[in-house]
């Protein structure tokens, strides 16, 4: 009801060759929803542990977070160190607000648990997006985040900006290389993102690779 997720998981996962709207990351993928967020976009750092739980629980290969807020939450820590020991990948948006993350947290993307990958926003140009934020510690990768256009409620399409949209084209290109590889450990699905990514000049000294998502180099 809100409109994000439903953008979010077009990115992840539209259909294609279908001559309809737009084509998401991996086409042939299983999307969970999980809703902790109000018809306004709020919610409380209580159901979002308990969506990271129910999440794992379930067995999904890994969770898109394109959300954040709050400050640092022990139990939320302890379910996305719980979702790592079941061979999960937690991948989280750095943030809108233009900062140096390694300074200001930014959490849930700025926890230092093995299974996240935290995701700023490039624009068509490889720049970096004017409002994501960044931190050579503590936000991973880019990925495409400016003028993305994905699916909306109500069988529509709209364009959108933020870190939000970079996260699921990072999901999405983890996906499918889980269905490559389907027995691989979330760090070596990791680690195949981060060593693929392209080197660019934005990203370089801001984040830990320096780079921006390549999805056939994964």
């Amino acid at each position: 009801d809100y409109g994000h997720g439903t953008h979010v998981a077009g990115t992840i996962g539209a259909m294609s060759d279908n001559g309809l709207g737009v084509a998401g990351v991996n086409w042939d993928v299983q999307i969970m929803p999980v809703k902790f967020l109000s018809a306004s976009g709020s919610g409380s750092t209580e159901a979002a542990v308990q969506s990271v739980y129910y999440a794992t629980n379930m067995g999904a290969n890994l969770t898109n977070n394109s959300w954040g807020g709050g400050g640092f939450s022990a139990a939320l820590y302890d379910a996305i160190e719980a979702s790592g020991d079941a061979n999960m990948l937690f991948i989280a948006a750095a943030g809108n607000e233009g900062i140096d993350t390694d300074v200001y947290a930014h959490y849930p993307s700025s926890y230092d648990s093995d299974n996240i990958i935290s995701v700023a926003a490039t624009d068509h140009n490889d720049g970096r997006a004017y409002f994501s934020s960044y931190g050579t510690t503590t936000v991973d990768l880019g990925a495409p985040g400016v003028s993305i256009l994905s699916t909306v409620p109500g069988s529509q399409y709209a364009s959108n900006d933020g870190t939000s949209m970079a996260t699921p084209h990072v999901a999405g290109v983890a996906a499918l290389a889980w269905s490559i590889n389907p027995n691989a450990s979330y760090a070596e699905i990791r680690d195949a993102i981060f060593v693929s990514a392209d080197p660019v000049a934005s990203m370089g000294g801001i984040t830990v690779t320096g780079g921006r998502l390549n999805a056939a180099g994964t």
